[in-house]
């Protein structure tokens, strides 16, 4: 079994295109989304549309979900900007996406199983994201500990670690949005880089692995688009994988 996990697209049509096309030589069965499709001052009427067309199984991320829960003066700057592209229609879809994907020894999910803004492997620490306390995430995955993998966003950040009892967690990174513009706190974490990151999770002879894939793509456009759209922070970001 080959499955090829995406997450946190951000409208960053120009991303999600190089993955899809990269994943197309990979021999995968199936692909699976984790959340936050369209949130960013990109394409995101042309993001979802894409996704829309290929029809790929998607849980639904904290922006999905503000799509239609949040009033325009609670939402992100770039969160408008996605709302205000997208039809009513468009954002009840988004919005009924489901929480979480059961694909039996696999668990999906955007957050954690019972929280889709709260980080499954990272977490805040002297001003920089850390990876979490091993009780830490015991503690959110919760029952979903005894699944044999959980897929989870969203950092953002790549990773695949063994939780407890064996329970294999991974985190494929961002499709669209290397680092977090709009969040002071993220100037001061890790370095990164603008590349579009997913990830195929493959199970042989019983055991899985996975494979944390990076790729090239023109991000310098995606930066001018996000400039000539008004968001300067995030054509900074794109173009270097750092929040300002």
């Amino acid at each position: 079994m080959r499955l090829a996990v995406i997450s946190d697209i951000h409208g960053n049509l120009l991303a999600l295109e190089a993955v899809l096309a990269d994943i197309t030589t990979r021999g995968v069965d199936d692909t699976i989304n984790l959340g936050d499709w369209v949130a960013g001052p990109l394409w995101p009427r042309e993001t979802f549309e894409l996704l829309a067309e290929l029809g790929i199984p998607s849980v639904r991320g904290n922006h999905d979900r503000w799509a239609v829960d949040r009033p325009d003066d609670a939402m992100p700057p770039a969160g408008r900007f996605a709302r205000n592209a997208l039809t009513a229609a468009q954002c009840e879809t988004l919005h009924a996406r489901p929480e979480t994907i059961d694909l039996g020894d696999i668990l999906a999910c955007h957050g954690t199983p019972t929280d889709d803004m709260q980080n499954l492997l990272e977490e805040p620490a002297e001003g920089r994201l850390a990876p979490a306390p091993r009780e830490t995430v015991a503690a959110r995955l919760g029952p979903a500990a005894s699944r044999q993998v959980v897929l989870c966003g969203p950092s953002h950040r790549q990773a695949l670690v063994t939780g407890p009892d064996g329970c294999i967690v991974l985190n494929p990174g961002s499709v669209g949005c290397p680092a977090f513009a709009d969040l002071p706190a993220a100037a001061n974490w890790e370095h990164r880089s603008p590349h579009a990151r997913y990830a195929i999770l493959t199970r042989r002879n019983g055991k899985w692995s996975a494979d944390l894939i990076a790729l090239d793509y023109d991000w310098d456009r995606a930066a001018q688009r996000a400039a000539e759209a008004g968001f300067p922070k995030w054509a900074t970001m794109l173009a270097t994988g750092a929040a300002p």
